[in-house]
């Protein structure tokens, strides 16, 4: 079986599979499919799952999930695991499942249309998807083979998942090495691509890692020592006051007034973060960095970065920054000192290019209308010492109409206006 086809041609691939998962559960062998997979389709039969059969057992009701979720330990992981990977907008197509031990279901996030499709296979909180709960699956196999499995339609033994692609993945506990249970992801068979089993592991070492702490992961914006170190992040109680986005050193200002550098990339977020109030999507950051090229799961993995760093000051679902923060950025004080109509303040405070460094187009854009905003303001002021500061910025030097400006209210014979003139180019 040309497995190239999963990702390129899922249709093609999941129908190879179905017709492969006919025989072999007919009892005719069929070497493309991997023995360690057709054993777990036996198993399953032998436990008595039905190739036909739609519903798997189930466990508990809602009521004791919800008793169950606050008695495990993977409680204190699941925000995090919910950054990285969980897609609960309008749009989303996946759904992120994490279940114990024994792989019953005890928590689910996606969005309304997910939901609904796996609602129809039962595949809900309290349910068991062990091998023995509804046969094989991707948590099964994490279960069984304890590493990361992904199955795609028809490797699936139940016939009514054969429109999903799970990838799946243990967490075990760092202390005792214990299982604790299995991460999912799951959704139609165009939704996953080669990168969620990465992003998948990905998430289950930073879980790890959180459960590792002394506190078992409870303090969710702080990672254990040595990762912290090296990944940069925040203390705890380290409280952001305001965000440094002029020029070409961003940074985060804490409450102490000291400073924590920015790299650009979670600049040009956090830029685009506090350009819009109702906050941004993970598919529409995506696209504003990447373009055609972006995925949001990159983004859940960058957000979860900047989370761990910068602690409440970003919320999630949608990101945007906290109330306290909104509007706290160098750049925003530029904006609030113009409507406040004290442009002598704006000028002063507008001492750089927004992100000088950054090509995002985005980002420029908004670079842009920083300059536009500041040069209306300073042309109609009728000041011509304003126009004069605004003129000798590296912002205010490329301003044709500014120098016109001045020209009217100086004269076309002043120094200043023949010198501002000269260098402009007009």
């Amino acid at each position: 079986m040309d497995y190239g086809l999963r990702f390129s041609d899922p249709a093609k691939y999941a129908r190879a599979l179905r017709r492969a998962h006919e025989l072999v559960i007919s009892g005719v062998p069929r070497p493309e499919i991997p023995v360690p997979l057709a054993e777990s389709w036996r198993r399953s039969m032998a436990l008595g799952i039905s190739p036909d059969q739609h519903s798997p057992r189930h466990l508990h009701d809602p009521a004791e999930v919800l008793q169950l979720r606050r008695e495990h330990r993977l409680q204190q992981v699941m925000p995090a695991l919910q950054d990285l990977l969980a897609d609960d907008s309008s749009s989303g197509r996946h759904l992120l499942v994490l279940t114990d031990a024994t792989g019953e279901i005890l928590w689910r996030v996606g969005s309304r249309e997910a939901l609904r499709r796996a609602d129809r296979l039962e595949f809900s909180e309290g349910a068991d998807w062990s091998e023995a709960g509804i046969g094989t699956n991707a948590i099964s196999e994490a279960l069984v083979t304890g590493g990361p499995v992904q199955l795609f339609s028809a490797e699936h033994l139940v016939r009514t998942h054969h429109d999903w692609a799970c990838t799946a993945a243990p967490i075990t506990d760092p202390l005792t090495g214990a299982l604790l249970g299995v991460l999912d992801v799951s959704g139609p068979l165009n939704s996953i691509n080669a990168d969620t089993l990465r992003m998948v592991r990905c998430a289950v070492r930073v879980a790890e890692s959180l459960l590792g702490t002394s506190d078992g992961g409870a303090s969710l914006g702080t990672l254990p020592s040595g990762l912290g170190a090296r990944r940069g992040v925040r203390l705890p109680g380290a409280a952001v006051s305001s965000l440094e986005l002029l020029g070409d050193r961003p940074a985060a200002v804490l409450a102490d007034g000291s400073r924590m550098p920015l790299t650009l990339r979670r600049a040009e977020i956090l830029a685009l973060l506090d350009s819009r109030s109702q906050g941004w999507s993970a598919d529409e950051l995506a696209y504003e960095l990447h373009g055609d090229a972006g995925t949001p799961q990159a983004i859940r993995t960058e957000m979860f970065r900047v989370r761990s760093l910068l602690g409440d000051a970003v919320e999630s679902n949608p990101y945007r920054l906290a109330a306290g923060l909104a509007g706290c950025s160098d750049s925003g004080r530029v904006l609030g000192l113009l409507r406040e109509g004290l442009m002598a303040e704006a000028l002063e405070a507008y001492t750089a290019p927004l992100l000088s460094r950054s090509g995002v187009l985005a980002v420029q854009l908004l670079r842009d209308q920083l300059d536009l905003a500041v040069g209306a303001a300073v042309r109609s002021s009728g000041d011509a010492r304003l126009l004069v500061r605004w003129l000798s910025t590296d912002m205010g030097s490329r301003d044709p109409r500014a120098v016109e400006a001045l020209g009217q209210l100086v004269g076309r014979a002043d120094a200043r206006y023949l010198a501002f003139r000269a260098s402009s180019g007009s």
